[in-house]
């Protein structure tokens, strides 16, 4: 089903778990979701028919990386963005404001926009939030995000209110641009609330921003350096302050135990690399947590990874296969891993659904959590810290 313009319809209720619908112009989608990271039009190794085939409903792509290549005009040309790369189910594009963050010295924030200087050439480019909505209606996304600028979440106090400050000035242009659109209504902008994990910024960004009549809401600045009791604080307070009329977006959070608890919150979608990023890296979800495959214990495993899991890699190949694909460096381990952990993924969120749908909710989740190891905290936060060091910020 398709419609000529975005709407959410709010289905169930568990708690404060939900499930609802999205409707746009390119079909629906079922939430809780989670959206596959196709940051340059691609899910890294894998095609758009595995994709789908893997569940997902709806992919993220990025902006400011389909900005600087191949160019919006090129995107726009080619009939829009879900021409271009082969999807034709709803997408969604950041605004290019947590590439701002992401790239340390090589970004400038001031009242007027965000100075870039390209990882690609080192060509200059300046976003303002009239550019980053332009380029989002050119590539031509079902739902797009107000440009924001992201900080570090314990960042000092006085960095974490400009950002949010200068987010809901930013936020007013975003929706008068989209507003001015023949876009408008066909495609949803998101506005999104910051604050870091101080509870009275959080508070005023979330009136703020709930203020202004966005299709729905994100809470952003998460999942950047704070820790998960944090994570899960601001995101319950934000959640409690959102309409509940409107689909709720937690941006970049993917690990298994993230969606679970998030959901118990009242959170309706997610995106991350997580997933194929680590399984680039030869870790792979399981009921129990994450494992190595390059451990030893995995060397004369002739069975299947996970005898439960239908995907295609614990389908057709032993945990044995996947060991030598990752220790021969061949290709085909990265595309098997990353096909396994979407699955996994993918497969929990239609599960929430249904233990939403069927009022057993925290049940699942309590079992889940159980079995469920998360990687270590400690050494998450050291890895996190490398990251912003390294970044410069």
């Amino acid at each position: 089903m398709t419609a000529d313009k975005f709407s959410f319809q709010l289905l169930d209720t568990d708690g404060a778990a939900r499930r609802g619908q999205i409707t746009t112009p390119h079909g629906v989608a079922q939430t809780p979701l989670f959206m596959p990271v196709a940051t340059q039009a691609t899910v890294k190794g894998l095609t758009f028919d595995e994709v789908r085939d893997l569940g997902a409903e709806t992919v993220l792509s990025n902006a400011y990386h389909l900005y600087l290549r191949p160019g919006v005009d090129r995107v726009r040309d080619a009939g829009g963005l879900h021409h271009f790369m082969g999807w034709s189910g709803p997408i969604l594009t950041d605004s290019g404001g947590y590439q701002a963050f992401s790239m340390g010295n090589l970004r400038r924030a001031n009242d007027d926009g965000i100075a870039f200087q390209s990882h690609i050439d080192g060509s200059r480019h300046f976003f303002t939030p009239e550019s980053a909505i332009s380029n989002q209606h050119g590539i031509g996304a079902d739902i797009i995000m107000c440009f924001d600028q992201c900080v570090f979440s314990a960042g000092e106090p006085g960095d974490v209110r400009d950002a949010m400050e200068r987010t809901h000035r930013w936020a007013d242009v975003c929706y008068e641009t989209h507003a001015r659109s023949p876009n408008a209504g066909r495609q949803a902008l998101f506005g999104i609330v910051q604050g870091g994990t101080v509870p009275e910024m959080r508070d005023e960004s979330t009136r703020y921003i709930t203020s202004i009549p966005f299709d729905g809401y994100a809470i952003g600045g998460l999942a950047v350096g704070e820790t998960k009791a944090e994570m899960h604080a601001v995101t319950e307070q934000v959640c409690d302050g959102l309409p509940a009329d409107r689909p709720r977006y937690l941006m970049g959070v993917g690990s298994p135990e993230d969606l679970v608890n998030s959901v118990a919150l009242g959170v309706d979608m997610f995106d991350c690399v997580l997933p194929t990023r680590v399984a680039r890296n030869g870790a792979l979800f399981t009921l129990t947590g994450r494992v190595n495959i390059a451990n030893r214990r995995y060397a004369e495993q002739d069975t299947p990874l996970d005898d439960a899991c239908d995907c295609y890699a614990c389908r057709n190949y032993s945990a044995a296969y996947l060991r030598h694909l990752f220790k021969a460096g061949e290709m085909l381990g990265p595309r098997l891993a990353s096909i396994h952990n979407l699955r996994f993924i993918l497969r929990l969120m239609a599960d929430l659904r249904a233990a939403i749908a069927e009022q057993r909710f925290d049940a699942f989740r309590a079992d889940f959590l159980v079995a469920y190891r998360p990687t270590d905290e400690q050494r998450r936060q050291s890895q996190k810290h490398r990251w912003i060091t390294e970044r410069g910020a």
